[in-house]
């Protein structure tokens, strides 16, 4: 367990420094901004889907460590998917962090997104890590608004 928790800061350290796919994408195809009014995380997340692929995903915004981190990994993990597959995945990383899975049990599904296992322990944090994960989910069912996660 030691071992997780040092590879959950190691990477979330990382994602936080040095953000992947960290801009503005005026092709987008999809588009949604979500807020977390707790602690003022926004974030807006773009991709492009190509018939029934994402074959682009980027985001924009300002965040805590863990909301950014995350919203890098998870714009990682999602190109190249399906619909259902990205569908499928924001689910599995909803709960993984909100405790309903066990790292254990998700592993080979989530990879390298098990480290944010770590953030269940920390109920408050829970939102900045799902937050660009429930953006996403807006922009590809096309809902209009403002994602919250209140």
């Amino acid at each position: 367990m030691t071992d997780l928790r040092e590879l959950y800061q190691q990477v979330i350290l990382d994602h936080s420094k040095r953000p992947r796919n960290f801009h503005d994408m005026p092709q987008a195809t999809r588009m949604a901004e979500g807020f977390n009014a707790l602690c003022g995380d926004r974030v807006k997340v773009f991709c492009k889907v190509d018939g029934d692929a994402i074959t682009d995903v980027s985001f924009t915004g300002s965040g805590c460590a863990i909301c950014t981190s995350s919203s890098s990994m998870m714009t990682q993990s999602l190109k190249g998917k399906n619909l259902e597959q990205a569908r499928d995945l924001c689910d599995r990383f909803r709960r993984l962090v909100t405790g309903q899975d066990k790292a254990e049990e998700v592993m080979e599904k989530l990879d390298k997104l098990v480290v944010f296992s770590g953030v269940r322990q920390y109920p408050v944090r829970v939102k900045c890590a799902t937050l660009p994960w429930h953006t996403m989910m807006a922009a590809l069912d096309k809902e209009d608004g403002l994602v919250s996660t209140e």
